[in-house]
């Protein structure tokens, strides 16, 4: 599996926008968060944020994940595959099936899971989320279709305002992820679907886990 660190070096990004704030950004960030809809809990490390979002999902709960650098890097993905857990992972099911059409309706028929996890690219200090796919396998399920949403970011990917959101999409996310795409798949990336995440309106339905360290892109 490609990390990061496989490929970083190969992109030119906008450092500027990938930085670690100071305390109160952060606190500022989970504010307007708070305020838009967002459940938000921080957490200091990668280890404390496997272990908030085990303690979001109940027993006997379909999960689905969203290809995610940062849950990756902080064992999710690992964890729903072979963890000792009593939840129905919904990936394992999908990636076996051998035939294709068979696997793609299985894949849009998981966006409605019970907890869909995922990344996003940018978080706006003002408390809104940015996200982009090629595909829209991912932010498919955000704004409805899932029924509960958790989503993971270092707090690198917080930034000013929507426009320097938009801003960091465009210049750190997209490159690095365009790099792992043609590692992994062969092909090039784009940001084709892309998700401005203003507001959740439903009760407890989307949770932000904003992580103290520099992860995912």
């Amino acid at each position: 599996m490609s990390q990061k660190s496989d490929y970083v070096a190969d992109a030119e990004i906008d450092a500027d926008l990938d930085e670690l704030p100071d305390d109160e950004t952060v606190e500022e960030t989970v504010e307007h968060l708070e305020a838009n809809g967002f459940d938000v809990v921080v957490v200091d490390s990668a280890e404390e944020a496997l272990e908030t979002v085990q303690s979001q999902i109940p027993a006997g709960a379909s999960v689905m994940n969203g290809h995610s650098t940062t849950l990756e890097e902080i064992g999710f993905v690992e964890y729903l595959s072979e963890g000792d857990h009593e939840w129905e992972s919904l990936p394992d099911e999908i990636w076996s099936i051998d035939d294709d059409a068979e696997r793609q309706a299985a894949r849009r028929e998981s966006q409605t899971a019970d907890y869909f996890l995922g990344g996003i690219n940018a978080v706006s200090q003002t408390g809104e989320l940015v996200a982009a796919d090629r595909s829209g396998s991912r932010i498919g399920a955000y704004p409805f279709a899932a029924s509960n949403v958790v989503i993971v970011s270092g707090v690198n990917k917080v930034v000013p305002t929507l426009e320097d959101a938009l801003d960091r999409l465009a210049s750190v996310a997209y490159p690095l992820e365009n790099e792992r795409a043609q590692e992994a798949y062969g092909v090039e990336s784009a940001i084709a679907k892309q998700l401005i995440f203003r507001q959740e309106l439903e009760d407890d339905r989307t949770t932000v886990v904003l992580i103290r360290e520099q992860l995912g892109y």
